[in-house]
């Protein structure tokens, strides 16, 4: 009954995603990956801000990467965690609309932020004498700030417009979060000119950066492969395959969700989607960058080792 008066005080329910026979294993495993996610990616941000050697355009903008990444798992996973231990799955409409903005927010800055990246990489390595010319400080910040600025606008027309549907008797969104397509879903209005401009913004957003990151990375492939230097190649396909890892990870599930009819997946395989998409994938970023870049190794060691000297010597 208690159950029953909280959620009456509450606009939606949110179903949530422990529809298993061991609820509180799967909550311990979700927390257990954002625990990585936070650690991981402050970590390498730290080392990147902290480390004066670091401080190149490639860094600076991973470092970006890391902050999106550490904003996007706690925008879902906290309030899903404390929506299973107090047994009150309501969020008010505004914290739906704010769940909503900052996902979408995030989702597309990323996007922006992942192709810049690629451009990056492309003039590093197949441009090198323009490359110290064109990618200044100055230009490496307002390339970070586009991408902010970029996520944050387009996120905030698609908020207030989703916001404004009216739903009907059922207020249980069938998701972990307020999904805006899961919420759609409950509106009792005509919501297929929303889906089309959602469609395309999946074009705009998705597949037009996942066409350009690719064509970055076919033009950067054939330049490698006429370096006579082996270390170079080694370098540039080590830098190049983690950007290309993060890519892979982050776009094929977006494009799955984003650029699928809302009625042809199931609510269990959108979640999952969302699992892999929102949850794991902030989890690996950090861990692909860090363990196959000697640069951040090296920063890492040396931050280690003055914390041990100085411990000795305390």
């Amino acid at each position: 009954m208690g159950q029953e008066n909280k959620s009456t005080n509450t606009d939606f329910i949110l179903l949530g995603l422990f529809e298993s026979q061991y609820p509180g294993l799967f909550i311990v495993i979700i927390l257990l990956i954002l625990m990585v996610a936070v650690t991981g990616n402050s970590i390498l941000a730290l080392l990147i801000w902290g480390n004066a050697h670091l401080h190149t355009p490639m860094y600076l903008l991973l470092s970006q990467l890391s902050l999106m990444d550490l904003t996007l798992i706690t925008t879902t996973v906290p309030k899903m965690a404390v929506d299973f231990f107090s047994g009150n799955r309501g969020i008010s409409r505004l914290g739906c609309g704010v769940q909503i903005f900052l996902y979408l927010m995030l989702g597309v800055a990323e996007c922006i932020l992942l192709t810049l990246m690629a451009f990056d990489r492309y003039l590093a390595i197949c441009n090198p004498l323009r490359y110290s010319v064109f990618m200044t400080p100055r230009v490496c910040a307002q390339m970070a700030a586009s991408s902010w600025a970029g996520g944050a606008l387009s996120s905030f027309i698609y908020t207030v417009w989703v916001m404004h549907f009216s739903t009907c008797d059922s207020r249980e969104i069938h998701h972990f979060y307020c999904e805006v397509m899961a919420l759609l879903k409950l509106s009792c209005e005509d919501t297929s000119t929303y889906e089309k401009v959602v469609l395309a913004a999946g074009i705009i957003f998705l597949l037009v950066p996942f066409g350009l990151i690719l064509t970055s990375y076919n033009l950067i492939f054939f330049t490698v492969l006429r370096m006579n230097s082996s270390d170079g190649k080694k370098k540039a396909l080590a830098t190049c395959s983690s950007h290309l890892g993060v890519v892979s990870l982050y776009f094929g599930p977006a494009m799955i969700i984003y650029m699928s009819p809302i009625s042809s997946l199931s609510p269990e395989m959108d979640q999952h989607l969302f699992v892999f998409d929102a949850i794991i994938t902030p989890m690996l970023n950090p861990l692909i960058y860090s363990l196959r870049n000697k640069e951040v190794v090296m920063a890492l060691k040396k931050v280690l080792g003055r914390r041990l000297i100085f411990k000795r010597k305390c």
